[in-house]
């Protein structure tokens, strides 16, 4: 599988973009995000059939993810802040009906590269 994110870029504080990502077959997916000299975070995920959607307290009321029927998964990011800039991958897991923690990074099988998104004051 191969995962492309796209959609970051340069935005003001209070700012909005939509984060999108491919993936093909049935995969729950998730959106991670590091910043530079931290640890990678979980932000989003959502299962396979879109039913389930979680999202970081940090990011909760101003981040939506959703998928589409095209396999494509989406992270919209509404009212940005300076602390939101990092790398955003967005990575798949293999729906296999398991019970996992979708906020860890070792439950996802594949990843894409990253994108930027950074946030201005």
């Amino acid at each position: 599988v191969q995962l492309q994110a796209s959609g970051g870029g340069l935005v003001q504080a209070g700012g909005s973009l939509r984060l999108s990502c491919a993936a093909s077959g049935r995969y729950a997916m998730g959106w991670f995000r590091q910043a530079p000299g931290k640890e990678r975070e979980s932000v989003a995920a959502i299962t396979w059939r879109g039913g389930n959607r979680y999202h970081a307290n940090s990011v909760r009321g101003r981040f939506t993810i959703s998928r589409d029927n095209a396999n494509t998964v989406y992270l919209r990011m509404s009212s940005l802040r300076p602390e939101d800039t990092g790398v955003y991958y967005c990575a798949a897991r293999r729906a296999s009906g398991d019970v996992y923690d979708h906020s860890a990074s070792n439950a996802y099988d594949y990843w894409g590269q990253g994108t930027q998104v950074t946030v201005s004051s």
